[in-house]
C-alpha cells in the first residue's frame, strides 16, 4: 500500500469508519456533558484532538525503548503531562471558557480514545501515520461534538455561535445568529437527556448510511454476475 492510500485510509477510519464517538462509543462522557452549545464542543474538541495527535507522536517516537512492563504507565503519564499544557494554555487564554468546562478539561487524562489510541496505533507506527491518525480521530471526535452541540443550541436556545468570543476573543462577539424571535427554549434539548437523544439519533443516522452504502456496493458487484449467467443461458438455448 503506498503512503497516500496509506494515509486516505488511515484519515477514513478517523472521519467515519472507526469514528471514536459515533463507532468505538469512547470519549462519550464529556461528549454529553459539555455539548450544550457550540462554542461548548469546539473547545473541548480542539483541547482533545490536540492532546490526541501530540500523545500519538509522543508515544511513536517512545516506541522501541519501552518496556511491556512500563509501557501503559508511560503512555498515561504523556497523555496527563499533555492535557496538563492543555490546561494551562486555556486557563492563560481563554480562562471564561475553562471554567465553563470545568472538570471535563482534565479529564481528558482518562478519555479513553486518547489511550486506545496510543496503545492500538501510535506503539506499533512510524511517527507520520501515527500523527494523521491522531489528527483524523480528533477531528472525528471534534466533528461529532460540534454537530450535538450545534443541534442542542438550536433546539434549545433558538440560536448559534452563541458566546463564541470565549473562545476567539472579541472579534467573535458578534458572531451569534437568532434562528428563532422569542424562542421560549426547549429545556430537554439542553439538559443531559438531550444530549444522549441527539447523539443517539446520530449513531442511528450513521448506520443507515453504512447500510445503504453497504447495499449499494453489494449490488453494483451482483449486476455483472447475473449479466454474464444471462448471455450463457441465452447462448445454451439457441
Amino acid at each position: 500500500m503506498s503512503n497516500t492510500a496509506e494515509w486516505q485510509t488511515i484519515s477514513k477510519k478517523g472521519l467515519w469508519t472507526n469514528n471514536p464517538a459515533l463507532v468505538q462509543l469512547l470519549g462519550l462522557c464529556p461528549l454529553l456533558a459539555v455539548s450544550g452549545s457550540v462554542v461548548n464542543a469546539l473547545g473541548l474538541g480542539l483541547a482533545t484532538m490536540m492532546v490526541l495527535t501530540s500523545s500519538n507522536i509522543a508515544v511513536s517516537l517512545i516506541r522501541k525503548t519501552v518496556s511491556d512492563a512500563v509501557r501503559l504507565p508511560a503512555f498515561v503519564m504523556i497523555i496527563a503531562s499533555l492535557t496538563t499544557c492543555i490546561e494551562l494554555l486555556m486557563q492563560a487564554y481563554t480562562y471564561e471558557l475553562y471554567t465553563i468546562l470545568g472538570i471535563f478539561i482534565p479529564l481528558i487524562v482518562t478519555n479513553c480514545a486518547i489511550l486506545g489510541r496510543a496503545d492500538a496505533f501510535a506503539s506499533k507506527n512510524p511517527v507520520l501515520p501515527s500523527a494523521i491518525d491522531g489528527l483524523m480521530m480528533g477531528i472525528g471526535f471534534t466533528l461529532v461534538l460540534l454537530t450535538v452541540g450545534a443541534i442542542r443550541e438550536i433546539l434549545g436556545s433558538g440560536t448559534l455561535f452563541a458566546n463564541m468570543h470565549l473562545l476567539f476573543g472579541e472579534l467573535a462577539r458578534g458572531w451569534t445568529l437568532t434562528l428563532f424571535a422569542d424562542y421560549p427554549g426547549f429545556l430537554v434539548a439542553i439538559l443531559p437527556p438531550g444530549a444522549f437523544i441527539v447523539t443517539g439519533f446520530l449513531i442511528a443516522l450513521k448506520n443507515i448510511i453504512d447500510h445503504h452504502q453497504a447495499q449499494r456496493a453489494a449490488a453494483r458487484k451482483e449486476k455483472p454476475v447475473k449479466g454474464n449467467k444471462r448471455v450463457r443461458t441465452t447462448g445454451t438455448i439457441a
